[in-house]
């Protein structure tokens, strides 16, 4: 059975998580870290993207990256990997695949999440137990933000969210942190529902076809929407779905 095709961002930004073959290790030593994140920075020179978060754990990686055009995604993850791959294989005398399966990359549509995504991927080494506190870490961006580096990281996608004074934006970053992620961001292999299935979510939480919830009053409609929000409709699929414009939508 052929594999589905890669659900593409309409905001060109994406999770993207790669792991070892059957678990191995990505990583033996400080060099190996050090090496990804130097083919990271060269393509992303080459690429054009921007890059919001990382963080390499022992036998997976986060990335939360956007592309310059819608498709880029593909192809930049295919040169890290291959590049990365290459370099180890040739370092450990070994050859095959490194990389379990493919890829996943998760498209991430709606700006509420951008922030919190940022804190899940900081936050791994902590839930893993490897540190007590994200900045003892030194593989991921975390102090990148700390240290106010941009050598690879747009740190101020995050932090402009924050506050537009830089001192303050940094202190709110750094109590945003301590506050325990609840939202699951691992991506799973299930299949993503169609329009049709989502449809019929809609139905069967509101009683009411996509299209005619843009015909309610005012606050009926934005009770809707927030309904349908919390239980986990995105801005897109409910802008596609209702005709109600994204604008709109993300107000409620």
């Amino acid at each position: 059975m052929s594999r589905p095709p890669r659900v593409l961002s309409e905001t060109g930004l994406y999770h993207i998580i790669f792991r070892g073959i059957n678990h191995q290790n990505l990583f033996e030593d400080n060099q190996d870290y050090e090496k990804l994140l130097e083919i990271i920075e060269i393509i992303k020179k080459d690429e054009k993207f921007e890059i919001y978060a990382y963080c390499l754990m022992t036998n997976h990686v986060h990335m939360f990256i956007k592309e310059q055009n819608m498709g880029d995604i593909k192809k930049i993850v295919h040169k890290i990997l291959t590049r990365y791959v290459a370099w180890y294989n040739h370092k450990y005398k070994r050859s095959g695949s490194l990389i379990g399966n493919r890829y996943k990359s998760e498209p991430i549509e709606d700006d509420v999440y951008y922030l919190s995504l940022i804190r899940y991927i900081h936050q791994n080494p902590v839930k893993a137990g490897i540190v007590k506190c994200i900045d003892e870490y030194k593989w991921s961006s975390y102090n990148d933000y700390i240290k106010l580096s941009q050598k690879l990281i747009n740190i101020k996608f995050a932090l402009d969210m924050l506050s537009g004074d830089r001192s303050l934006a940094l202190a709110l970053f750094k109590e945003l942190h301590n506050l325990v992620e609840e939202i699951d961001f691992s991506i799973s292999n299930t299949k993503k529902l169609s329009d049709e299935q989502l449809r019929r979510k809609i139905y069967k939480l509101t009683k009411l076809q996509g299209y005619e919830i843009s015909t309610k009053p005012k606050s009926e409609r934005n009770e809707v929407l927030s309904l349908l929000r919390r239980n986990g409709f995105t801005i897109g699929q409910l802008e596609r779905l209702t005709g109600i414009s994204r604008g709109i939508i993300s107000r409620t």
